[in-house]
C-alpha cells in the first residue's frame, strides 16, 4: 500500500482545462533561479539524476513529513524573540513520500463561539490556522478549496467562525478572473473580521506586477535583461486585460496595503522562496514598511526592481537551502518558512518529466531539512490549489 493509498487527499476542483505555464520570466527570456551546478542531483539540467533515498535537501522524496503528525509547535514568536533553531538530522525513513497531508478541516469545536468576546485591542481565543497558496484568477477552485475546508458556505460566504486565513498572494494573471479573486478575498476580510477571526493576505510578485502594468504600463523601465516595460513583463507572464480592465480603486489601495511577510504561530509567511526580503530590511516591520513606502513614493524603476528581487526563486532547494532558510527564522523569527510562488512539480522533479500528465499533488511539500514548507500546488499547470491547515498550540 503507498502512502497515498493511505491518506489520500481530495480530488481538485477544476474550472476547465489550465494551459500550461512555465515558471515567471522577465523579459528576453531569463527567469530568476540561482545558478546550480548542471551535476547537481535534482537540478533542472540534471532531472534524471536525482536520488531516491533519504536527502532532505534536494531529493524530491527526502524530508517530506505528514504535517499534523510531525510539525509540532512551541510557543508563538515574535520578530523580535526569533526560535529557530538548527533541526536534528532526520531519522531514515523507509516510506517517505514528497508531501505532507492536508489538515483536517474545519470541526464543530472550532466554529463554537466563545462565552463572551474580548474586549477590542485585548487578546482572545483564536481559532485554526489556514493558509492558501497561489490563486492566479482561479476563482472556482478557491472557492471549492475553501468550501471543502469548511472555510465559506455554498455560496462562498465566510462559514469559518474565529478561524485565521492567510493567503500567501499571486491572486491575478493567467487564470480566468483575478479581479473576482481579490474580490472574494475582500469580502471574506470583512466577513471573518465579524464573526471574530480574520481573513487576510500577503503581497506577492504579481501583485507588484499587476500593480506595476496599471501605474507604468508601457513606460521603460531599466532591467538587467535590456530596457523593458511592467505592462509586457505582465503579459508574458500571464496578464489577463479584463482582469487590467475590471480593476477599480479600491482594488488598488486593498493590494498596496498588503504585507510581503508575517508570523503566525511560529510560522514564518513569505510569498516567495527568496531571501530578497533581508534586503528590505531586518525585521518584519520594516520589510514590510519599506514596500509600503516603496509603492507609495519611488517610480517605476524601483517598483520594477522590488518585482525582479521577488521574483528569485529555489533558495531553499539545493545544499544551501536549509541555511538560507535559517537565516530568514534567525532574522524574523519563527520554526519554518511557509511560502508560495514556485510550483511544487518544479520543487520536486516532476515538472521536468513530461509525461504528459498532469502533476500530482497531494498536498504541500516540506523540504530544506524540514525547514520550508511549499504551498503552490501548480494550479496553473493542472496541480492543484492547496488549502492547508497548520497547527496550533
Amino acid at each position: 500500500m503507498t502512502p497515498e493509498d493511505r491518506f489520500p487527499g481530495p480530488e481538485p476542483h477544476h474550472s476547465g482545462r489550465h494551459p500550461h505555464q512555465d515558471l515567471d520570466v522577465l523579459p528576453y527570456g531569463s527567469y530568476y533561479e540561482p545558478n546550480t551546478p548542471a551535476d547537481y542531483p535534482g537540478s533542472p539540467g540534471d532531472p534524471e539524476s536525482r536520488p531516491t533515498g533519504t536527502d532532505a535537501t534536494y531529493s524530491g522524496y527526502g524530508g517530506a513529513r505528514y504535517l499534523e503528525q510531525h510539525w509540532p509547535v512551541t510557543g508563538h514568536a515574535t520578530p523580535t524573540q526569533p526560535i529557530f533553531q538548527a533541526p536534528e538530522p532526520p531519522a531514515m525513513q523507509t516510506e517517505d513520500p514528497p508531501t505532507i497531508e492536508l489538515g483536517p478541516p474545519i470541526s464543530e469545536d472550532d466554529l463554537r463561539p466563545a462565552p463572551q468576546l474580548p474586549p477590542i485591542g485585548e487578546p482572545g481565543p483564536v481559532g485554526p490556522l489556514f493558509v492558501v497558496g497561489d490563486v492566479h484568477g482561479y476563482l472556482d477552485e478557491l472557492l471549492g478549496a475553501l468550501h471543502q475546508q469548511g472555510l465559506v458556505d455554498a455560496d462562498g460566504h465566510w462559514s469559518a467562525g474565529r478561524a485565521r486565513v492567510w493567503f500567501l498572494g499571486d491572486f491575478t494573471d493567467r487564470g480566468p478572473d483575478g479581479i473576482g479573486v481579490i474580490d472574494l478575498v475582500m469580502q471574506l476580510a470583512a466577513e471573518a473580521a465579524a464573526a471574530g477571526g480574520y481573513c487576510r493576505a500577503l503581497m506577492g510578485n504579481h501583485e507588484l506586477l499587476f500593480l506595476g502594468a496599471h501605474r507604468y504600463g508601457d513606460e521603460p523601465v531599466q532591467s538587467t535583461a535590456g530596457t523593458a516595460s511592467f505592462r509586457a513583463a505582465w503579459l508574458l507572464n500571464g496578464g489577463q486585460q479584463h482582469d487590467l480592465e475590471r480593476l477599480q480603486g479600491h482594488h488598488i489601495s486593498w493590494l498596496k496595503r498588503l504585507p510581503a511577510i508575517a508570523l503566525e504561530d511560529g510560522h514564518l509567511l513569505l510569498h516567495s522562496d527568496t531571501t530578497a526580503y533581508l534586503e528590505f530590511g531586518d525585521s518584519i516591520a520594516e520589510v514590510n514598511d519599506a514596500v509600503h513606502n516603496l509603492l507609495a513614493d519611488e517610480g517605476a524603476d524601483e517598483w520594477w526592481d522590488a518585482f525582479r528581487r521577488f521574483t528569485k526563486r529555489f533558495a531553499f532547494r539545493g545544499p544551501g537551502g536549509p541555511m538560507a532558510a535559517g537565516e530568514l527564522l534567525s532574522t524574523y523569527g519563527g520554526h519554518r518558512v511557509v511560502h508560495g510562488h514556485s510550483p511544487i512539480p518544479y520543487l520536486t522533479g516532476e515538472a521536468t518529466a513530461d509525461t504528459g500528465e498532469p502533476p500530482y499533488v497531494p498536498g504541500p511539500y516540506i523540504y530544506a531539512d524540514e525547514l520550508a514548507v511549499a504551498m503552490d500546488g501548480g494550479v496553473t499547470m493542472e496541480g492543484r490549489l492547496l488549502v492547508a491547515r497548520l497547527p496550533v498550540d
